[in-house]
Parts: structure tokens; sequence; C-alpha cells
């Protein structure tokens, strides 16, 4: 190859190998909060280079230093959407607080008013006390020369005393539900700074990964760039191919049901829109974004992140899967796609690509989940 093409590969590689080399198949995607195990690598390195002793040839050079790009793109994308999905659970939580602390703000408006209320209603006692003298009314009762009247009072009496202890009480409880829902929304809102200086972490770290992943495909020259890209797609269907090779899909003959057939349906749509981090449609999407909107689409709301997916719905056998049902990928949940049929999967792969049709095998599968009920 030319000096200049060279110079400009070995440029990417210097950067490259600042760090350790991980393995990834595919598009790397990661968890957002533990520790996890890298995504291992569909094709090595070596797998493109001469096996004879000799001097390896100027093609051959190129494909082993590409390969190193192509792991670490994949290593800078696994760490993107490791914050992504921090980012995504920071957000849930947020909306969730925030829609508490707006009910506890009514609860407390509400709450104040009926103090109010009751405290009129003291008030008004008090002031009727006075009208009469401010005689206790069992006094009034004795000094009374009528039978009947004292009869008649005397029930009314042990009726006010009962209304006024019931005041009291009443009064008390609404003071402590006050100070109760006045407790819980400062606990709230506690939470809710957390959350958006998680968020603020999750989005810088976002930025980073992304701006570092851009900064080293503009290392590469045109040429470099579609070799890159061919390489990318090799690994890819060889992970497919060996998957397929295990004759997983002579067992794969679950049929769509009208839930799943209409997620399948929305999923579809959305093909070629762009990946964006964070994002649930209409224009743009993430891996967990596309297929919570897919099923909400289909009348079956389901969690946000893939890990919440993983965690919540109800796991079946990949044997068993079923068009419309998610296929997790990674030790780490961290990435998500719609299972469509035929050994294909439909997903919102990472930044700089689209929404796209893809091979259920290249990526690890960690497990199958299942939206629908029925």
């Amino acid at each position: 190859m030319g000096r200049g093409r060279r110079s400009a590969l070995a440029a990417a590689v210097t950067v490259v190998c600042a760090v350790t080399v991980l393995g990834a198949s595919g598009t790397a995607f990661a968890n957002a909060q533990q520790p996890t195990r890298r995504p291992t690598p569909t094709a090595s390195a070596s797998s493109s280079s001469s096996p004879s002793s000799s001097p390896a040839a100027p093609s051959d050079d190129l494909d082993k230093d590409l390969e190193a790009v192509r792991t670490k793109l994949d290593t800078l994308y696994h760490d993107a959407a490791v914050a992504t999905e921090a980012y995504n659970a920071a957000e849930e939580k947020s909306k969730k607080q925030s829609a508490e602390i707006v009910d506890l703000a009514r609860k407390i408006v509400d709450g104040q008013k009926k103090l109010d209320r009751l405290k009129d209603r003291a008030g008004a006692a008090a002031r009727a006390q006075y009208r009469t003298g401010g005689l206790p009314p069992q006094a009034q009762l004795l000094l009374s020369d009528d039978p009947q009247s004292f009869l008649d009072g005397a029930g009314r009496v042990l009726e006010g005393e009962h209304a006024a202890k019931g005041l009291i009480q009443e009064m008390t409880r609404t003071q402590q539900d006050l100070e109760q829902y006045a407790d819980d929304a400062n606990d709230r809102w506690e939470q809710l700074e957390a959350n958006r200086k998680e968020k603020a972490r999750a989005k810088k770290r976002i930025q980073q990964r992304i701006k570092e992943a851009e900064k080293l495909q503009a290392k590469l020259e045109k040429r470099q760039r579609d070799r890159l890209a061919q390489l990318e797609k090799q690994a890819a269907q060889r992970a497919q191919t060996a998957w397929l090779d295990t004759g997983i899909l002579k067992e794969v003959r679950g049929k769509a049901t009208a839930a799943g057939r209409k997620a399948v349906k929305f999923a579809t749509a959305q093909i070629g829109k762009p990946y964006e981090w964070g994002a649930e449609g209409p224009k743009t999407f993430d891996c967990s974004g596309l297929t919570s909107q897919a099923w909400a689409a289909a009348g079956r709301p389901i969690p946000r992140t893939s890990q919440e997916q993983w965690k919540q719905l109800r796991h079946v056998d990949i044997k068993d899967m079923r068009p419309g049902d998610l296929i997790i990928y990674f030790d780490d949940a961290s990435h998500v796609a719609m299972y469509v049929g035929d050994g294909a999967i439909i997903h919102a792969p990472r930044p700089g690509r689209t929404v796209t049709l893809a091979g259920a095998g290249e990526m690890p599968i960690l497990g199958v989940v299942r939206p629908d009920t029925d």
C-alpha cells in the first residue's frame, strides 16, 4: 500500500494499541452499571494472516491492523451502550419520581385545605361557646329549669363531646399525613437529584465514547473504511453461520400471536431509521427503545431497558421462541432485538447505524423473553 495510506492506518492502530485489545462479535453492547465480560470475537485477527512463516503480504498486514481497529471500535461502542442503558434507567426512575412528587404535592395541597376546614369548624365551636357566656354545656344543663330541655340537652352534649373528640382526632391525623407527605416528597426530591446526576454522568460517558470512535474512524482512508466494513460483515456472517450450523432452527417453529404480529409490524416499519442513544422514536431509536415501543404499539407495555426486560419478562427456551419474542444479548443483558422468524432479528445496532434486519446469531445470545401473555 502507499506510504500515505499506510501512515493513516498506522495512526489509527497507534490509538488502538494504547489500550488492551478485547474481542467483539459484530457490534458490541454492554451492561449499564456493573463490570461485565467483553463480547468475544467472532473472528480473530489471525484468521486473515498467512499460515506461512514468510513475511505477510501487505493486504494481510492491512487486515490485521483493521481487525485491531474493528475490535477497538466494538469496545468503544460497547462502552457507549453501557452508558446508554444507565442513562435510560436513570431517565425512567426520574420520570417515576417526578410523577410521585406531583402526586404528593397534590396530597399536601388537599390535606392543607382539609386542615383549614377542620380549624374553621373548631373556631366556630369556640365562638358558639363564647356566645353562651363561656359556660360549658354541662353547666348550662344543670342550670336549666326545664326537665325536657335538660334531657334533650344532655343528648346534644354527648353528641357534641363525641363530635369534638372526633374533630380533634381528624385534625391530628390530617396534620400527621401532611408531615408524612412532606417527608416523602423530600425523599423523592433527593432521589430525583441523584438520578439527574447519574444521567449526566452517563451522558458524558456516551458522548466521550462516541467521540473516540468517530475520531478513530476519521483516521482511516476511504479504502480502509470500506475494508473495515467488509471485515465487520464477514465476522457477523461467520457468527450467524456457526449459530445456524447448530441446527437450532430445526427446533424453532413457534407461530406469532396477534399481538406478536403487531409488534413485528411496528418494528419492521422502523427499518432504516437512525440509531440514537436514549431515543424511543418516532424518528430515531436505541435498541430497547425500539423493542419497548413495538410492544407498546401491540398493547403490551414492557420495561424500557434491556436489563429490565430480561429481569421482568417471562423467559422461554430458544427452541420455543416465536416472532415477537425478544432476544437478549451478552452476559450483561446489554442489547436486545426482536425475533421476526427464519433466524432473523430486527434491532437498532449502535451509533452511526440504522434499524436493520440481521441474523439472530450474530451476537452472543443470553436468552429469550416473551412480552406476550398468550
